[in-house]
């Protein structure tokens, strides 16, 4: 299926309950970020509780995240912000089986949220980066993997996983035991894992894979969401 079809086809923009967009993919059932809040859940589950929580730990010059499901960006538009404002370098490697058009990227108006400079370098640069690793600017370096979780590979290791894959009752498949294997085998050793999701099966995949599970509140809408550092 080209980008072109997934857009003609199933891609609708939606407002969000804090007035920011999304998009809803007709054919999966599933939006790419919540209904209760676009821009509150990225900034709660992956920025707050996963970028800021390993900045917190002092004196990081440079920091690499790797993101399952780039879909609008949203994720990594709000981590380029904090890093470019705390002078840190930032590596970040998106993995997108379906990547959706700069057109449609531009539909989601998230120039309200992100500086011009950075928004207008993203849109243009987008498209290279689904092909090649590019530097938005002096602090933001972009690479996006196009293709499924299971076969993206990798010699780098990475500080920080954003799991942002549609819902288990969607995609089942990208919460069983291969492809949580898969993602946590690129993460360093105290690394840190974040979801908005939080099961049973979930936990116990984690902590048999050398993580230490946390449970923190979740963003607008979910009562918990998990955090996991990994030990060894």
């Amino acid at each position: 299926m080209t980008i072109d079809s997934m857009i003609d086809n199933n891609l609708e923009i939606v407002t969000t309950a804090d007035g920011s967009k999304t998009i809803y993919n007709t054919l999966v059932g599933e939006h790419y970020h919540s209904r209760n809040g676009a821009l509150q859940e990225s900034r709660h589950v992956f920025v707050n509780s996963g970028l800021n929580y390993f900045l917190a730990a002092g004196n990081v010059k440079q920091v690499s995240i790797l993101e399952v499901g780039f879909g609008t960006g949203l994720n990594f538009l709000l981590s380029a912000e904090v890093c470019t404002e705390n002078k840190i370098a930032l590596h970040y490697t998106g993995i997108e089986a379906y990547p959706i058009s700069a057109a449609m990227m531009a539909q989601t108006e998230y120039e309200q949220y992100i500086p011009a400079p950075l928004w207008e370098t993203y849109l243009t640069s987008y498209p290279a980066a689904l092909t090649d690793k590019i530097n938005l600017d002096i602090y933001n370096q972009l690479r996006i993997a196009h293709c499924k979780l299971i076969d993206f590979k990798t010699d780098q290791q990475y500080d920080i996983v954003y799991f942002d894959a549609f819902a288990s009752a969607h995609q089942p498949e990208m919460w069983e035991q291969a492809a949580i294997s898969h993602v946590a085998s690129f993460l360093k050793p105290g690394g840190v894992f974040v979801t908005y999701a939080i099961t049973g099966n979930l936990k116990r995949m984690l902590k048999g894979l050398g993580f230490k599970i946390e449970k923190i509140p979740g963003a607008l809408g979910k009562r918990e969401m998990l955090r996991a550092v990994k030990e060894f």
